[in-house]
């Protein structure tokens, strides 16, 4: 990947990030949102309230799924870089990939 390309990929993992993160509750995980609205599914009464949750619980799994991508995109990236001894690019690398996986858990 040349530095060009790097530089597009982290331009575009900002963005995401900060977009995609911007709909958690209160410090809460994608995912712990998901199993809270699939629970709420599940224990529900009716079809508008059961499709309301699951819908929910489907845009926070999407969005950790797409984190967790993500991050080991990231990790590919910082071991590359690590290989090449390209020290500054794979600690970077690394630190999107922790920003990441904590952001999908």
């Amino acid at each position: 990947m040349n530095l060009t390309n790097k530089k597009i990929t982290s331009i575009y993992a900002v963005i995401v990030l900060t977009l995609a993160t911007s709909g958690v509750y209160a410090g809460e995980s994608h995912m712990a949102e998901a199993l809270k609205h699939a629970e709420a599914a599940a224990k529900a009464t009716n079809g508008k309230t059961i499709a309301e949750h699951a819908a929910a619980a489907k845009t926070h799994a999407q969005t950790a799924n797409e984190h967790l991508d993500a991050g080991l995109t990231s990790l590919t990236d910082a071991i590359d870089h690590g290989k090449m001894k390209h020290t500054d690019l794979a600690k970077k690398s690394a630190e999107e990939a922790v920003t990441h996986l904590k952001a999908a858990q």
